[in-house]
């Protein structure tokens, strides 16, 4: 009677708190195994579909300062105001998907992936409307009027590949929730390498000129889009989790945005403080310089991110599957792995960043002053560098959770509360300039971290897995026997 009792019980309540002992045995070993099979391939992807942008920067960039500036200008107001607010939205699917899929509901998690889509290329509608009159809107806000008007071309031929993000994005998630990574990696890899082809093509033989990249941008958006939905649709790992379409996407709308619309906040917040960064070092002293020296050190930290990011993904899609399946405390064990594997990353980029200090600069610049002026804030982006790596973790831990609205909070609390008026202050006040700028973020970024830490470190590990496996139950109580339900 005892075991026949026990076997009914709901795994979250035949767990425990993780101990120093736990993490000393098997287990701890096999979550850090797992985690860097998933994140390892993960940097390529997302180093691949970063630099699909920077690739049509570069060969937009050898037709002239006027198509390089517009180009700038209008795949940055694109990614303010539309890739990152989608990018953002489709993060909701980190929770829903995977916890999806951790309950065993597979048909469920493609239901989810059509309902997204479905709700992004509504989101679409509005943003197009805005990328059509960028040019406009530029010159009311003040810009060039020839380079206003040329990135609103650019941003117009961009609008196909827009819908294809909100397409792509989706399907993303819906691979990478399944930890089915070796298809996003292969469609990376090859969309990449077709993209350089292409964009090569249609800048330079095609007669477009820089709209040709924003055409070759749009087209990579939409093949990726085209190769990972073959994928999904004809591949055997996808026969379980595939469903047809039917009206049922419509009955999970108002789930989506409940986590969708916090999940942008949460990362556009954060992305677009960096970008007030540089808006501001415009208005500094010798801008040219204050400008150049910041962008420099934002891609520094962008393309360093890639890492942090994997394994925030790997992180993000193994606790949202353990809490689907009850495990509390595997999901609680994967919180110590990805802050391992963190900790490493940060220490090791850190340190390899301040010992070349003095040679990164070389990378993006020629002059002498911008060489120099990098070379000084190799220490404080060196911190910044640390900093993200343990943030993207714990970001990657509240998605999983569920909780976005609250990093959503913290993130605007800690730069736009406290981090920007410390930069505005420090730059413009007491004339610190570009470093000032650089501090005032950076602390935004610590206070960040510190109270996504101790949200975390107060996570009721338990408390979780029971809210969603109670979620996944009210959503599909017709999927799951009685014994499953939660307690």
């Amino acid at each position: 009677m005892q075991n026949a009792q026990s076997s009914t019980t709901d795994p979250v309540d035949r767990v425990d708190k993780v101990t120093w002992r736990d993490l000393q045995d098997g287990s701890f070993t096999a979550e850090l195994k797992r985690l860097l099979c998933f994140a390892a391939p993960m940097v390529a992807v997302v180093i691949t579909q970063s630099m699909l942008q920077i690739i049509t920067m570069v060969m937009v960039g050898h037709l002239g300062n006027l198509s390089l500036a517009s180009a700038s200008f209008a795949i940055s107001f694109s990614n303010v105001t539309g890739f990152s607010f989608i990018m953002g939205l489709s993060s909701a699917l980190d929770t829903l998907s995977g916890q999806a899929y951790g309950a065993k509901l597979y048909r469920k998690l493609g239901v989810q992936t059509y309902t997204a889509m479905f709700c992004l290329t509504l989101v679409c509608l509005p943003i197009s409307l805005l990328w059509f009159n960028m040019g406009k809107l530029l010159v009311i806000l003040g810009q060039d009027p020839s380079i206003a008007h040329e990135a609103g071309r650019f941003a117009a031929w961009l609008i196909p590949g827009l819908f294809a993000y909100a397409v792509l994005q989706p399907l993303i998630r819906y691979f990478k929730n399944q930890s089915l990574i070796t298809p996003l990696f292969i469609t990376s890899c090859v969309v990449f390498c077709l993209h350089v082809p292409l964009c090569w093509i249609l800048v330079y033989k095609s007669g477009h000129g820089h709209l040709g990249g924003a055409l070759a941008l749009s087209l990579s958006y939409w093949v990726s889009a085209s190769f990972l939905g073959s994928f999904m649709y004809y591949s055997s790992a996808c026969s379980e989790t595939r469903a047809p379409l039917s009206m049922e996407i419509f009955d999970g709308i108002g789930e989506f945005f409940k986590y969708a619309l916090p999940s942008a906040a949460m990362l556009c917040l954060e992305w677009w403080s960096y970008e007030l960064v540089i808006l501001l070092s415009g208005l500094l002293p010798n801008p040219q310089l204050e400008t150049s020296v910041l962008s420099v050190c934002l891609q520094t930290l962008s393309i360093a991110y890639s890492i942090p990011l994997a394994i925030a993904a790997a992180a993000s899609t193994r606790i949202s599957n353990e809490l689907g399946a009850g495990n509390s405390r595997a999901a609680h064990i994967v919180v110590y792995a990805a802050m391992s594997l963190a900790v490493m990353d940060a220490l090791m980029v850190s340190t390899s960043l301040l010992v070349g200090r003095n040679l990164f600069g070389h990378v993006f610049s020629s002059d002498k002053k911008t060489i120099d002026y990098v070379a000084k804030m190799a220490p404080l982006v060196s911190i910044s560098l640390i900093l993200d790596s343990l943030q993207g973790v714990f970001s990657g831990v509240a998605s999983g959770c569920g909780w976005q609205h609250i990093g959503a909070y913290i993130n605007f609390g800690a730069f736009y509360l406290w981090g920007i008026p410390i930069a505005a202050s420090l730059a413009f006040w007491v004339h610190l300039k570009g470093v000032g700028l650089w501090i005032g973020i950076l602390a935004g970024a610590v206070l960040q971290t510190l109270l996504l830490a101790l949200f975390t470190g107060c996570t009721n590990w338990k408390n979780q897995a029971r809210e969603a496996r109670k979620r996944m139950a009210v959503a599909h109580e017709s999927e799951l026997t009685e014994s499953e339900l939660p307690l």
